[in-house]
């Protein structure tokens, strides 16, 4: 009979996968030239042993309950296991056992095994991909060959502002912001179509209309015959250097304008000086009312340069104060104090949450007192601003709060007052600008608070929406 065996077997070597016939116990009697390969042994070494010692451990228990069973019932039985090798390699194999009878009493096994090694471990490396794709924190997105997106990761959702649902199908152009030409755009279709990998900084545009700013890597995927199946692009944020560039360039900016303010203080301060004086000679000879309402104007319009060219002299020269270790809370009571006195403040509630720890700080206490009277009358112009435009009982506040930790002091203003568009959170520290009515401010205060802030090594941000208030966080080195 195991003639027959043999014969049955011999016709199983053309076979390409692993072929054993094992005993009903599970000896081996014989296996094909694949499996000998794949084991990288010698026939003679696997004759005779039980199949269950040529698994790896964890498939043991597994197949021998699945190859009892098939010599219970004649019906192929297919299960998952894996085979170690000689030299200790682990192979997966798809096993299809068959019961072969030849008598009522001698039944063998026919342990068929397609390797499915490459196949687990792609299953392995995709699972990992899927995982690394789902916890980056990278946008990334995968295209066919038409361009629409099978795939997006949370992070390409949550930068975007769309839902994943809205995204796939779609073309990346959902987000486009047509900054980018039509020319721009057939070049690197052009690229990547050609199978090779395009790199490249753009402006996107968030659902909510908000600018995304990216560097995008866009590579060909290639299938084993090395034609472009689809393409695989990785997102790179680049919003927050964007904004960190422009607030250089405004810095620099700054810089330029303070060395040239003193100059112009100069030569405008002189004549000016001439102009307020002979003003004033002419207003103590003239008896001629007139002239006198007039000049009463023009001496007032004087003034009010005169101002600004001293607000441009403290803002453009060292400071000449010496450092002294400051009291940060009792500093701000006097700003409040002295702004709270003003006509516009009478209605408004100021809320003081000082931290009562707060260090002193080597600064310059005029100086920061000048800040926060600067950041305090702008609160109160644009709570009252809000009040004069509200229907309804409105009650104006302002908080200020002091906090710090290791690194920094913090000072938040914070009022409910009209609010400040976003374009112009940069704009509020440059000379001359103000969003007042002509006359009502010289859109000096913040620029020469943020100078001085500057000089100290520290910074001022802005948090604003229109009609719900505004946010002056003051930070400085502890």
């Amino acid at each position: 009979m195991i003639n027959l065996v043999e014969i049955i077997f011999q016709s199983l070597e053309m076979i390409p996968d692993l072929c054993f016939i094992t005993k009903a116990d599970g000896e081996i009697l014989n296996l094909n030239q694949i499996a000998i390969e794949k084991l990288n042994c010698k026939k003679e070494k696997v004759i005779g042993k039980k199949f269950s010692e040529i698994l790896a451990p964890h498939s043991i228990l597994t197949f021998e309950y699945e190859f009892h069973e098939s010599l219970k019932i004649k019906k192929n039985t297919k299960l998952e296991g894996r085979i170690q090798t000689a030299d200790e390699k682990i192979i997966a194999l798809k096993l299809i056992l068959s019961r072969l009878d030849f008598s009522e009493k001698e039944k063998y096994i026919l342990i068929y095994g397609h390797d499915i090694t490459e196949e687990r471990q792609r299953e392995i490396d995709l699972l990992r991909f899927y995982y690394v794709a789902e916890n980056t924190v990278n946008p990334l997105q995968i295209t066919d060959l038409s361009g629409k997106m099978i795939f997006v990761n949370p992070a390409f959702v949550e930068a975007s502002g769309y839902s994943k649902e809205e995204l796939i199908g779609k073309s990346p152009s959902i987000f486009g912001s047509n900054r980018h030409s039509p020319k721009f755009w057939d070049s690197v279709w052009n690229i990547i179509s050609e199978g090779k990998v395009w790199s490249g900084d753009l402006e996107n545009k968030k659902k909510d209309g908000s600018p995304f700013y990216t560097n995008l890597l866009i590579s060909p995927i290639l299938n084993d015959s090395k034609k472009v199946v689809g393409y695989f692009g990785i997102h790179r944020d680049l919003t927050e250097k964007k904004l960190l560039e422009k607030q250089l360039i405004h810095t620099q900016k700054m810089e330029s304008i303070g060395a040239l303010a003193a100059g112009v203080a100069h030569e405008v301060g002189n004549p000016l000086a001439s102009i307020s004086a002979l003003v004033q000679i002419v207003q103590r000879q003239t008896e001629d009312s007139f002239t006198k309402e007039k000049l009463e104007l023009v001496k007032k319009q004087v003034d009010r340069i005169s101002k600004i060219i001293r607000d441009l002299v403290d803002f453009s020269r060292p400071s000449n104060y010496e450092l002294k270790l400051t009291d940060l809370n009792e500093n701000l009571k006097e700003a409040i104090e002295i702004v709270r006195v003003g006509k516009k403040a009478k209605n408004i509630n100021f809320i003081e949450k000082f931290d009562s720890d707060l260090p002193p700080l080597p600064l310059v206490s005029d100086q920061m007192q000048q800040v926060f009277v600067n950041i305090l009358i702008n609160a109160v112009d644009a709570v009252a601003e809000r009040k004069a435009n509200s229907q309804s009982n409105f009650n104006g506040e302002i908080s200020i709060s002091t906090s710090w930790d290791l690194e920094n002091v913090k000072i938040i203003f914070a009022d409910n007052g009209i609010g400040i568009k976003e374009e112009n959170f940069i704009k509020v520290f440059e000379p001359f600008f103000t969003t007042k009515k002509e006359g009502k401010g010289t859109g000096l205060g913040l620029w020469v608070s943020y100078g001085i802030i500057k000089s100290f090594q520290g910074d001022i941000k802005i948090e604003s929406n229109l009609n719900r208030g505004s946010k002056f966080i003051v930070s400085l080195p502890n």
